[in-house]
Parts: structure tokens; C-alpha cells; sequence
């Protein structure tokens, strides 16, 4: 029966190690056994993590590599499975979101959204999951949102960036079932991490923020188990399931007025 003992052994490559729910989820893995391949733009941080986690036996190898470089994806597989190393589990975990008015904001942070969101979340993907398919093994997780459920006003990039990768990894996991790849999509709440300070913004939506540890340790068994989606907070997981049955139109006004309240400009 598939349990986290499978992860015993396996190199995991998590992106994004370098803070909030990357550095829970490299955490959790580790404790499972698995090996741990670290990569971030932030050298300090990976060398911190990588020493934490190597003092309890865990191997560990670091790659800094800024996901907002179209190049950086062919660098970290040329620098793991590229050189000899048997990746069997992707996080592609990095991301960042941008508050405010969309006419208004930086349009630069609006495209990087799109780069590291999108982008490099398909071109990492399709780099290491033919190995995969070849081994008939492995695990990938992509970390969605639960703003990949609704159109979000003010976080309107972000939440299209998180449905893209929620959409994604459902499509890609029915392709690859049948090759005994397991495909999850991991779609946390508000969280305890810095995704709100590079977002400048403070949570509208209500109730508190779930630890990143709590995320982890509920988003590595799913994909363990492979189940195709998790949302690892039960009242997120209720208002996703609302959003099935109310109109676009009332869920986009309400949180228009709500984040509103909390624009800087407001």
C-alpha cells in the first residue's frame, strides 16, 4: 500500500526551499527519508536549511537558481538529474503574488508571476517527468492555491496563475496514471509564510493563516496516497466547495469590496 515509507531513499527536488511552505516541505520529506535536493535564489537561506536538515541525517545538495530566469529550469536539471542523480519526486513549490490594482501595479512583478508561476512550473516539469515515465515511478507536486478556485480582484494575476497550475497538474497526473507517476496538486489557504509581505497585502479573506508545517505534513501524505488535489484546511476546502455553486459574478463582487477595504490607497 503507498505510504510516505516510499519516499525513503528518493531524491526530492523542492523549489522555492528557501522560506514558508518549501522550507515545511523539504522538512516533512526529509523526515521520510527522502534525500533532499534544495533550490532558491536565496544562497544564505538553502545553506541554513541544508545544515538543519544534514544534522539529522538527511542528505542534502543546494542549487541557487532564480526561477524568474527562463534559463534557471535547464540549470537545476543539468545540475541534479542532468548529472547523474535519479530525481523521483518534483515540488515545484516557488511562487510569489502581487496586491493591488492590476492597471496600477508594478508590471514587472505582474509578468514574474507568470514566469515562476507558470512557466517554470511546465518547463521543470517536462524535464524531469519523461525520466519518470521511463522508471515507470514518481511523484510530482505542484503547489496551486486556493485561489485557483475563483477569479480573485486585486490578487488577479496570482489566482489565474494558481488556476493554470491547478488545471495543470490535473491534466498531466490522468496522463501519466498509467505509468505509476502520481501527480497532486496542493492547494493551501491562507498560510504562515512571507507570500504576504511579497504580495503587500495582509489576508482579507476571512479566518487565520494555517502553519506551513500543518500544509506540508497534509500535502506530502496526499501525494504519497496520490490523491490528484488537496486542500489541506478544512474551512478553505468548505469555501472551495461553495464556489461550485455560486455565481462568479457574486464571489467576484464580494471579494472586490472586501480586499478593497485593505489596498493601500483605500
Amino acid at each position: 500500500m503507498a505510504s510516505t515509507q516510499d519516499f525513503n531513499g528518493k531524491w526530492a527536488l523542492v523549489t522555492g526551499a528557501s522560506a514558508g511552505i518549501g522550507v515545511a516541505l523539504a522538512r516533512e520529506l526529509g523526515g521520510h527519508g527522502a534525500k533532499l535536493i534544495l533550490t532558491a535564489r536565496r544562497k544564505e537561506r538553502l545553506e541554513t536549511l541544508a545544515a538543519e536538515l544534514s544534522a539529522k541525517g538527511t542528505e542534502v545538495r543546494i542549487v541557487v537558481a532564480d526561477l524568474n530566469d527562463p534559463a534557471a529550469p535547464q540549470q537545476i536539471y543539468d545540475s541534479t538529474e542532468g548529472a547523474g542523480l535519479t530525481v523521483d519526486i518534483l515540488i515545484n513549490n516557488a511562487g510569489l503574488g502581487q496586491f493591488g490594482a492590476f492597471h496600477e501595479n508594478p508590471v514587472e512583478q505582474e509578468m514574474s508571476q507568470v514566469r515562476v508561476n507558470c512557466e517554470a512550473v511546465v518547463r521543470l516539469t517536462r524535464l524531469f517527468l519523461p525520466r519518470m515515465v521511463e522508471r515507470r515511478r514518481g511523484w510530482v507536486m505542484i503547489v496551486a492555491s486556493t485561489a485557483s478556485f475563483q477569479p480573485l480582484p486585486y490578487l488577479t494575476t496570482y489566482a489565474a496563475t494558481k488556476a493554470f497550475d491547478r488545471f495543470f497538474a490535473l491534466g498531466v497526473a490522468a496522463e501519466v496514471a498509467r505509468f505509476g507517476v502520481k501527480v497532486t496538486a496542493l492547494c493551501p489557504g491562507p498560510t504562515e509564510s512571507e507570500f504576504f509581505q511579497v504580495a503587500r497585502t495582509k489576508s482579507f479573506m476571512p479566518g487565520g493563516r494555517q502553519s506551513a508545517g500543518e500544509v506540508a505534513r497534509r500535502g506530502i501524505a496526499a501525494l504519497a496516497l496520490g490523491r490528484r488535489t488537496i486542500i489541506p484546511n478544512f474551512g478553505s476546502s468548505f469555501f472551495a466547495f461553495l464556489t461550485r455553486f455560486l455565481p462568479v459574478g457574486l464571489i467576484t463582487h464580494s471579494v472586490e469590496k472586501s480586499a478593497r477595504r485593505v489596498l493601500p490607497s483605500a
